[in-house]
């Protein structure tokens, strides 16, 4: 437990120290913090990176399938399971081994112009903008890369991200991470570290995510907000009398919980089936 606590906390700090902050922004006002996948954006951003890499043939379909695993497994399920996620982040991590930083970013800014973008959800994107004309800062706080988290933080106009921070040497990742992913108390660890870098008091900003595994986040500031929240959030949130906030489709709402998953788990393997057959043509 020791040990884990202190990974956790060693990722937040790196993630902190890998945070960029404008000049323009005024330290004393106060911060909103986001989680991304379900939260701001529908399903992972590193699955939708994932196939977007493939599509651009940085590595195979017979790779893509591991991640189409993962995702498909994070949607069945409403909520992320650290087993999955350090799966995934070890697979991303040998596929980026040796590879420039500069190239990733490249492929992350292409990617999210071509097929992120159309995944944001609205309502939540609302609520960051509301945040950015009251004079906030807003912080994406996720466990996708922080190269691709600060990617979609400019894309979308933010302040900047905190994210997983992967070791770096010449300007190429080693495959190693610097601490642990950024999830669960990571996530706190890094907020607390970029609010102490910044001066700004944590019982003025806001929180928001979908996770019952960012309790820890939500719990460390004045404002927390479960948005899109899965069972075990929903039923903490309100326990907690923390507001909640739904923005999903109201057809998915009311619709069976199982039966949607197995058609959105059915339309992702067809998807994949329909990506690896485009990439055997393109090679033949």
């Amino acid at each position: 437990m020791t040990e884990a606590l202190d990974r956790a906390r060693a990722a937040g700090l790196a993630s902190a120290a890998a945070a960029t902050l404008p000049t323009e922004v005024d330290p004393l006002r106060a911060a909103a913090f986001f989680d991304v996948d379900n939260t701001l954006m529908r399903g992972a951003s590193l699955f939708h990176l994932a196939v977007g890499m493939a599509r651009r043939r940085f590595f195979s379909g017979r790779q893509l399938l591991g991640f189409a695993m993962a995702q498909a497994r994070f949607i069945m399920r409403g909520t992320e399971n650290a087993d999955d996620m350090a799966q995934a982040t070890q697979a991303a991590l040998a596929f980026v081994k040796g590879r420039q930083v500069e190239e990733i970013i490249a492929f992350g800014q292409a990617i999210f112009d071509d097929s992120m973008i159309d995944k944001m959800i609205p309502g939540t994107l609302a609520l960051a903008q509301e945040h950015l004309d009251a004079g906030d800062q807003v912080w994406l706080v996720t466990a996708t890369p922080i190269e691709l988290a600060q990617v979609i933080a400019r894309r979308l106009g933010l302040t900047g991200a905190l994210g997983t921070v992967s070791e770096v040497r010449d300007g190429a990742y080693t495959g190693c991470l610097v601490g642990a992913p950024l999830h669960g108390k990571a996530k706190a660890e890094a907020v607390r570290a970029l609010a102490a870098r910044e001066s700004l008091d944590l019982q003025r900003c806001w929180a928001y995510s979908d996770s019952t595994n960012d309790v820890p986040m939500l719990s460390c500031v004045g404002n927390p907000v479960a948005v899109n929240p899965d069972p075990k959030l929903r039923a903490h949130a309100r326990a907690c009398a923390w507001p909640i906030q739904d923005f999903r489709a109201r057809r998915h709402v009311h619709a069976a919980a199982g039966s949607t998953a197995v058609l959105t788990a059915a339309g992702l393997a067809a998807g994949l089936l329909l990506g690896c057959l485009a990439v055997r043509r393109a090679r033949s």
